[in-house]
Formats: C-alpha cells, sequence, structure tokens
C-alpha cells in the first residue's frame, strides 16, 4: 500500500479539511458573506440552497469551521460562483461587481492518454466549478513539448502551467521520464505534480516521492476523488495566483 502522502491522502473527504488555517478561515468566511449580501439572501437560505444546517453557515462566515472541497463547492453553487471567486488574492469582494470579473486564475495541465479518463476529468472540475483552464495533452513528449515550449508548441508565448496532474503509464515518454526531466530543470523543478494512478500499490512510488510528488489519485479522476487533494488545492494553490502560491511561476 502506498503510505500517506505529505499532502494527506483520504478515500473519505471528511477526514481532511480544504480550509485549516485559521487567517484563511476568516478570509473565507468574509467573502463568503460578501457573497451571500451582495445576492441579499440571508444565512439561513444560503443554508437552504447548500443543504447545509444554518449554524454551519454562520460557523463559516465567522472562520471558525474547517471546510471539506465538498461544503465550498455547494457553498460556490447557492452563491451562483465558482470555487475560485471564494478565494480570493486580496480583500474579499465589495460594492458593485459582476460574475464575469477577471481574475488571475491558476492554470492546469492534465497529461492523459485516456479520453475517457480525461472526460471524467474534467467533468470532475466542471462539477467543483472550477474556472481554471485546464490544457491537456495525451503522452510525454506532448507533456515537455508544452512545458517548455518545444515542438508543436514553439510558438506558445506563455506562462507555464502552476499545477501538472501526470498519469505515469503514456506513450512515447513514461509519466515517470517526465517528471524526472522536470525535476532536472530549475525552470520547473518547485513544479507541483499530482500523480494519477489506477492503484494505491505500484513499484515507482518511492521514485516519485523522491521527486518530490505532491500527492496521489487514483483513476478516474471524479468529483469525490477530486475533493482528495485537500488542502492545498483550495488553499495553498487556490487555484488563484500569485499570493497564495508558495512562490512565483517560472516564466518562459
Amino acid at each position: 500500500m502506498i503510505p500517506t502522502p505529505k499532502v494527506g491522502y483520504s478515500t473519505n473527504d471528511s477526514t481532511h479539511s480544504a480550509v485549516d488555517n485559521f487567517d484563511a478561515k476568516k478570509t473565507f468566511g468574509s467573502t463568503v458573506k460578501a457573497w451571500r449580501k451582495r445576492l441579499g439572501i440571508s444565512q439561513e437560505v444560503l443554508a437552504e440552497r447548500a443543504n447545509l444546517h444554518r449554524t454551519y453557515v454562520s460557523d463559516v462566515e465567522r472562520g471558525a469551521r474547517n471546510l471539506s472541497l465538498e461544503s465550498i463547492t455547494r457553498m460556490a453553487h447557492a452563491l451562483q460562483v465558482c470555487v475560485a471567486d471564494l478565494f480570493p488574492t486580496g480583500a474579499p469582494p465589495a460594492g458593485n461587481f459582476s460574475n464575469g470579473h477577471k481574475r488571475d486564475l491558476v492554470e492546469v495541465l492534465l497529461v492523459e492518454d485516456n479520453r475517457d479518463d480525461v472526460a471524467l476529468a474534467m467533468h470532475a472540475f466542471e462539477q467543483a466549478r472550477f474556472a481554471n483552464r485546464v490544457n491537456v495533452v495525451t503522452d510525454g513528449q506532448e507533456a515537455l513539448d508544452y512545458l517548455f515550449c518545444e515542438g508543436r508548441f514553439a510558438d506558445r508565448f506563455k506562462e507555464r502551467p502552476q499545477i501538472l496532474l501526470l498519469d505515469l503509464y503514456l506513450p512515447k515518454i513514461s509519466g515517470l521520464d517526465v517528471l524526472r526531466r522536470l525535476r532536472a530543470d530549475d525552470r520547473t523543478r518547485g513544479l507541483p505534480v499530482i500523480i494519477l494512478t489506477i492503484s494505491q500499490v505500484f513499484s515507482d512510488f518511492t521514485e516519485c516521492q523522491r521527486l518530490g510528488v505532491e500527492t496521489y489519485l487514483i483513476k478516474p479522476l471524479n468529483f469525490q476523488r477530486l475533493s482528495q487533494l485537500t488542502p492545498r488545492l483550495n488553499l495553498d494553490w487556490a487555484l488563484v495566483k500569485p499570493t497564495l502560491l508558495h512562490s512565483e511561476p517560472a516564466r518562459l
């Protein structure tokens, strides 16, 4: 069996919270309250829409409640916003603004050769109301070309993705070899990598751990498994950059 990774692997969403830092909880609660007031609804109405207890919502707004990704997603649905809107890079929203306001969102790169698994992963992101751009490549060589702007991606003058979801068993170049290349290059050494695997038992775990992967997810990716990315997915990364990221992303 895979030992517990450093981020916190769990098969039960309730065992880990997506928001467990005191300051982050206070900021999150203030943001939820601001969005609720913008809609002109009470805590009772928000709780009903989110299928949560009223005291739970009250605790959230006071910054006194740890949250799972599932609870965060319920509130995002109830407030008619995406999850990223509940994790602002600055002060909580105030005044008049539209749902279409621009956010500086983290870009995700998914490296997966199975079309069905890609479709399920995209559906999981949609269910969680993530507004982030998720780009998809289907083999190890494409992943390296995309990240280093080579081959058919030579004209891609953009920032690198800030999160990499990587299948280990890829055509052309294996996921493990992709990971080794990333860790050997100063430009990508700190890129957070999440390994996608079909089993909790695989022979490359020790090497992946040595290369500093963030965590592991069992395929196919669905909403429940996406919730296992707590706490980093919605707090440290927050899918919003740059202030909640560990460091500034490398630029091309």
